[in-house]
């Protein structure tokens, strides 16, 4: 049974970490008697380490409540971290593409900008710059 520094200490977490995951029961120590000190298992050291590699995996808090729940019903959850991961793949898909997008926008940005002078704000301009690469232009 060890305490909660100690726990984050041999892990290599802040003691915060415990304790959010603690408070949001993710972590489920016991309470000393004497002075109501939490106490952990060696249970929840291992507990704390599958966290840290769903988290490392890019599983949310609450995925990984959602898994650890599944496992304390007695059920196997791989199944429902298999989805996680293919939604996961799928959405970080999109990110990558939408990244790729605008990578070339601001270099291309940058290329047209190489030859063009600063200025100051007009009223009709704040930055024209971004004006000039701007796709739809609004007239007042």
């Amino acid at each position: 049974m060890i305490t909660t520094s100690v726990l984050a200490k041999k892990i290599g977490v802040p003691t915060d970490t415990v304790r959010h995951y603690t408070r949001i029961g993710l972590l489920k120590p016991e309470r000393m008697k004497s002075n109501g000190y939490k106490i952990y298992r060696h249970s929840d050291a291992v507990r704390l380490g599958f966290i840290l590699a769903a988290k490392k995996l890019g599983l949310t808090l609450l995925e990984i409540k959602q898994v650890l729940h599944e496992a304390e019903k007695g059920n196997s959850p791989c199944p429902l971290v298999r989805d996680i991961v293919a939604q996961r793949i799928q959405e970080n898909n999109h990110k990558i593409k939408y990244l790729q997008q605008l990578q070339k926008k601001m270099q291309k940005a940058q290329e047209i900008w190489k030859g063009m002078e600063n200025s100051m704000p007009d009223g009709y301009s704040v930055c024209h710059l971004i004006e000039s690469v701007a796709e739809n232009h609004f007239c007042a």
